[in-house]
């Protein structure tokens, strides 16, 4: 599993999840329970993970609905 995304943003967590979800990539979210637990200071950041062969396809699809901008820079 490689990380996605990391964001505080709960909106933009179930965005991103519905897309993978449609698309049919393995994820997985980390970290979201805790961050609500913790109230909304947004200290916590979830995580999106998503299986290592997914992973291309998955930053493409994030681009492709114009969440490019959410992405941390590719380390390949």
């Amino acid at each position: 599993m490689r990380e996605l995304l990391r964001t505080t943003d709960q909106v933009l967590t179930s965005a991103v999840e519905s897309l993978l979800i449609d698309a049919g990539i393995p994820h997985q979210i980390l970290d979201r329970d805790f961050s609500v637990i913790s109230g909304s200071i947004n200290a916590f950041p979830i995580r999106i993970l998503v299986a290592d062969d997914y992973f291309p396809e998955a930053r493409q699809l994030l681009k492709d609905a114009g969440m490019d901008r959410e992405l941390p820079p590719d380390k390949n």
